[in-house]
């Protein structure tokens, strides 16, 4: 089946050398252009990305959402496909995208379901569900919006979900996993501070509970084995250690006051 609408894939990337090979190499003859802002990379990644006719640019690091609005700009083609550096199509996903352009003319953007890759195995129920807003008509006003983690993509228009996913290598081994967690909790916690959410006992004692329990149990990650069990408790590690810092950031705060 051969499309009808031209593709600009869209990824950021900083020191991406082991996983943006094998993303670029899943979109070799399916995107009509790669299209990458780097912001700095000392190791391979742009060598690699050469290697592939990619498309890229250097800038300074604007936060992730200021980063993929400055991608939109530099697409030519009627429709962007957002990609992490560590993010693979299944065939699947990608014969879903050329039915859909060739027949779905009245949908703006398109919601794709991610599974991650973890300790060599493809997990099916942790981290689920996991389906974000990737495929967008340029001409729909894509833009990103929010905070450091948490940022999402808005269009003007109606959106559907396609079938396949992305296969999502985030974490290389338990010290790469557990270092980014508690990367990520102290950027939410700031985020948290920002917005003027507050901290209190409970949230710290019960929330870290509840995101372990829905995780397993709810979303059935104990169906994973061990990395569900694992995946799950770095997910009530991550909202403990979030509380936490938010703490320590208020603590601090009424020291100076």
């Amino acid at each position: 089946m051969t499309k009808t609408q031209s593709i600009s894939a869209a990824i950021i990337t900083f020191n991406e050398e082991d996983n943006i090979g094998r993303t670029l190499e899943s979109l070799k003859n399916f995107a009509d252009e790669i299209i990458i802002i780097d912001s700095g990379s000392a190791d391979r990644t742009i060598q690699i990305a050469n290697h592939y006719e990619a498309k890229v640019f250097t800038e300074e690091w604007k936060g992730f959402s200021g980063q993929k609005n400055s991608l939109i700009q530099k697409c030519n083609s009627e429709w962007i496909l957002f990609l992490d550096a560590d993010e693979v199509p299944t065939e699947e996903l990608k014969n879903s995208i050329i039915k859909n352009l060739t027949s779905n003319i009245e949908f703006d953007g398109y919601f794709i379901k991610r599974k991650t890759h973890y300790l060599g195995k493809l997990l099916k129920h942790s981290w689920q569900p996991d389906s974000k807003l990737r495929l967008v008509r340029k001409s729909s006003n894509p833009k990103w919006i929010g905070d450091e983690i948490h940022e999402k993509l808005l269009i003007d228009g109606l959106t559907s979900e396609l079938d396949g996913y992305l296969i999502h290598y985030s974490y290389k081994n338990i010290n790469h996993h557990f270092k980014k967690t508690l990367e990520y909790s102290v950027i939410s916690a700031k985020d948290y501070y920002q917005s003027g959410k507050k901290f209190s006992i409970f949230k710290l004692v019960f929330n870290p509970i509840f995101a372990f329990t829905k995780m397993y149990f709810i979303n059935l990650a104990m169906l994973d084995g061990i990395r569900g069990f694992i995946a799950a408790f770095s997910s009530g590690f991550y909202t403990f250690m979030k509380y936490i810092h938010l703490w320590e950031i208020y603590s601090s705060q009424n020291k100076k006051d």
